[in-house]
């Protein structure tokens, strides 16, 4: 398995932004193992922004992302560009809400990124398999995730403006890792068609540009002084867009993708749609497994008991990085007589309760950890996402962001089947237990 990476050093660009002119500065720093990437709005007191499809706000014409009151728009040229990179952890520290447009396409930021260096981490790195076909569609637009050899990430882009002669139908290929992005789809710049353009601009969008600045394309090309990068500039700047948006499953994708005429939604859509499928193969593997703790040794590592008690089995644990468990929600619990009585639904603090259990079973696993107990600090990024009901199976899952001798930081996601119910990060004080 191929290590994580992340850039050997911090690098700073500045612009402004592209649909609002605001100016902005950016700067990259590199982040531990795990961490994901993740946009830092500074002029907001350091809210954190994770670069994750469940953060996807609609936008047109962009991928904008939100956590809590923070956002931060177009996103997307970034990402494809530290996806290319092959970079898994980065904080992006951000002065406004749109990242700098720079020339409209992800040159600038990839050259920023191989100029900062990228070195590998202690922790082998995520990869999102297809394992079946998927196909999502809105309109004519269409993208398939199809299943590839091991390590393969091919990606088509079909593009048809049959109105727009001077572009037609283009086609674009791109294997992730085996061709240079640098030079094949980073310089190809976001365009927009002249009668959109005037649109946009009645509309106040867009208006701090020229045509010199941004690739407006009439009837007979580019206007102004611009002139085509490459003669299919078009359909490589949405395999970039592409690129970009897929990476929001937080991983490398190992497939083959497909896409025609697609957008920003119906890309993002698909983004949802591998992260479904991979989860749902995930847990189906795990359950074949044999169970990695049973309740007797829960038992021995909580202090919880009936009917605080929320977490049933283990089954997965991975050294002190992550942990997989079970909590069966049935009918009998006490909780369903008042809550509610004629539409039964786990309280969505008893989820998290059960994510913080599994937490301090991921903490206390440890020799480092052992006579510790984890007690729940803080709560962030606590979103329910769905129902639970008796009958369900919750299978929970905690990430280590940070293990510390007196604090310890949880990555914490709920499921039911393949849906995502809940998700949480979870911050712990490590008390001794005086328990004898």
């Amino acid at each position: 398995m191929k290590a994580q990476q992340t850039i050997a050093k911090e690098i700073t660009l500045d612009g402004n932004g592209l649909f609002g002119g605001q100016p902005v500065s950016m700067t990259m720093k590199p982040a531990p193992a795990n961490h994901g990437v993740v946009f830092v709005r500074t002029d907001l007191g350091g809210a954190e922004i994770a670069a994750l499809v469940s953060n996807v706000v609609k936008r047109p014409r962009r991928t904008a992302l939100r956590s809590g009151e923070a956002s931060v728009e177009v996103t997307e040229h970034c990402l494809s560009a530290v996806a290319a990179a092959g970079v898994d952890n980065l904080r992006i520290e951000i002065d406004a809400i749109e990242l700098p447009a720079m020339d409209g396409s992800s040159l600038p930021f990839y050259e920023a990124i191989m100029e900062a260096g990228v070195v590998g981490q202690d922790v082998g790195r995520r990869m999102l398999k297809v394992y079946e076909p998927i196909v999502v569609r809105q309109g004519e637009a269409t993208i398939a995730a199809l299943p590839a050899d091991e390590g393969e990430s091919h990606l088509t882009y079909q593009l048809d403006y049959a109105n727009v002669p001077i572009i037609g139908a283009q086609v674009s290929t791109f294997e992730m890792h085996g061709e240079n992005y640098g030079e094949l789809i980073a310089p190809a710049r976001t365009f927009v068609l002249e009668h959109e353009a005037q649109l946009m601009r009645s509309q106040g969008i867009g208006s701090h540009l020229s045509e010199d600045e941004v690739l407006v394309i009439g009837n007979e090309g580019p206007l102004g002084t611009n002139e085509f990068r490459f003669t299919d500039e078009p359909v490589r700047h949405k395999m970039l867009d592409l690129i970009g948006d897929l990476f929001l499953t937080g991983a490398q994708i190992e497939g083959r993708i497909v896409a025609h005429k697609s957008g920003h939604a119906l890309n993002q859509l698909m983004a949802k749609r591998l992260l479904e499928q991979y989860r749902a193969n995930e847990h189906r593997q795990i359950a074949l497994k044999n169970t990695a703790m049973d309740i007797r040794q829960i038992n021995r590592m909580l202090p919880h008991r009936y009917p605080m008690l929320m977490v049933d089995r283990i089954l997965e644990m991975d050294s002190d990085r992550r942990v997989v468990g079970v909590k069966n929600v049935t009918i009998n619990e006490p909780f369903f007589q008042g809550h509610f009585p004629g539409t039964p639904m786990m309280p969505g603090v008893l989820i998290v309760e059960a994510l913080a259990q599994l937490s301090g079973v991921l903490v206390g696993q440890s020799l480092e950890h052992a006579g510790k107990l984890a007690v729940l600090l803080s709560l962030d990024r606590v979103k329910i996402r769905r129902p639970v009901t008796p009958g369900d199976q919750l299978i929970l899952e905690a990430e280590a962001v940070k293990i510390r001798a007196r604090v310890a930081h949880m990555r914490c996601r709920a499921y039911v089947s393949e849906d995502l119910a809940a998700e949480a990060e979870l911050k712990f004080m490590l008390v001794d237990d005086d328990q004898d």
